[in-house]
């Protein structure tokens, strides 16, 4: 591990530790779903070149399947978030088997129709309660013993995740084969001459962020107790998108402070109501004009200069 990622990833959990004693808990919650969500995004579109329209898919689905393993089977939390994740990565490998055939905008747009395919089934599909959701989802303990209906409590258990998958993508892409796909993302026939089985890591890459991604929906679905359609929806894949872009594309912190950003915004900046949407939009076109390599990227490169 680089010094440098090692200092930032220190100084960010003890941060993060500290936060829940001066900011409200579940914003802070919100916050870290979402930014392993981005993550995981940022593992294909960044690592890989896949522009992906379509992981709220795995997002959403994985936040069904948690929330009726909780509220109708009676699991404990532990298990029903790995039934989330374990779907999101079913549907991811089934997914992925189809989409990586083609490359890029044809791909975004495979991806896009698988996801308005799921979504269409999660409206008509009894178990997901259409367009109530699945709402009211208890809260039982973690591991048997942890009171997850505190707050502070569930935080602390959603940091843990949000660590493990962090570290999972950081592993990943600093890895031999991390660097394969960066290799795929700079020039596939390139790679494809030296001998890779090109569409082998593709949809390895492909499955590892759907399951990633399920993992942040399955927790959002506990932390909030919900499961709405919203979470599947095509507005929650281009948020996502919004979040990697705003934070930079292809770095390992961009996400995470993309997705601060704009859950940020969207919080505090909710008394303008729609206003919000127009507000992200100029967001966006000014760091795609001004920080192309977005917010963390730029600062990246800046302080490499000095």
């Amino acid at each position: 591990m680089k010094r440098a990622d090692l200092i930032v990833m220190l100084l960010l959990f003890a941060v993060l530790c500290a936060a829940p004693l001066a900011i409200y808990p579940v914003f802070l919650m919100k916050v870290l779903c979402f930014a392993l969500f981005a993550c995981a995004f940022n593992l294909l579109i960044g690592y890989v070149g896949l522009l992906s329209f379509g992981h709220a898919m795995f997002f959403g689905f994985a936040a069904y399947v948690s929330g009726h393993a909780v509220k109708v089977w009676g699991f404990p939390t532990e298990l029903a978030i790995l039934a989330g994740t374990a779907s999101a990565a079913a549907l991811g490998a089934v997914s992925g088997a189809i989409a990586i055939r083609r490359q890029g905008i044809y791909f975004a747009m495979v991806t896009l129709a698988l996801a308005q395919m799921v979504y269409f089934f999660c409206l008509q599909a009894q178990f997901t309660g259409g367009e109530d959701g699945i709402q009211a989802i208890p809260r039982t303990t973690l591991l048997g013993v942890i009171n997850i209906q505190n707050d502070f409590n569930l935080y602390y258990a959603v940091l843990a995740i949000f660590a493990f998958g962090f570290l999972v993508i950081y592993r990943t892409i600093h890895s031999p084969f991390g660097q394969v796909l960066k290799a795929i993302r700079e020039n596939e026939p390139r790679a494809i001459s030296l001998g890779y089985r090109v569409n082998q890591y593709k949809l390895t890459a492909f499955v590892l962020s759907a399951t990633l991604a399920g993992l942040a929906g399955a927790t959002k679905a506990i932390v909030f107790q919900l499961a709405s359609l919203t979470d599947v929806s095509w507005q929650m894949s281009g948020e996502v998108v919004l979040m990697t872009l705003v934070g930079g594309m292809g770095t390992v912190f961009g996400p995470f402070a993309g997705a601060a950003i704009i859950i940020a915004m969207q919080n505090y900046l909710a008394q303008f109501g729609e206003w919000v949407s127009v507000i992200q939009g100029v967001i966006f076109v000014v760091t795609v004009m001004l920080f192309r390599r977005g917010v963390v990227g730029e600062a990246a490169r800046l302080f490499s200069k000095k």
